[in-house]
């Protein structure tokens, strides 16, 4: 079963975004569906049935925002930052 989303945008920003962007809908979704696989509850094969790519659109599509398969996350690199400090001040 399809899955439909409705959000509240005031009437002045969807008016202006409609207008700006070809396909609101489908941006949103794609915008979606990328943040699930950055966050790890998509994977790659999913985002590309998702998107309707197939794996190497999907490859080219992931290079083009910078994002790849295992990349770490903010909270990532923010547990790796304490566990440095934590490390290096414990050195004599």
């Amino acid at each position: 079963m399809p899955l439909s989303v409705t959000f509240d945008l005031p009437a002045d920003v969807e008016d202006k975004l409609r207008r700006e962007v070809r396909n609101l809908d489908a941006d949103v979704k794609e915008a979606y569906a990328l943040e699930l696989f950055r966050r790890g509850k998509l994977s790659h094969w999913e985002l590309s049935r998702v998107l309707n790519l197939d794996r190497f659109e999907t490859d080219a599509y992931l290079k083009r925002r910078g994002t790849f398969e295992g990349s770490l996350t903010m909270a990532d690199l923010e547990a790796d930052r304490q566990t440095l400090d934590r490390i290096l001040n414990k050195a004599p």
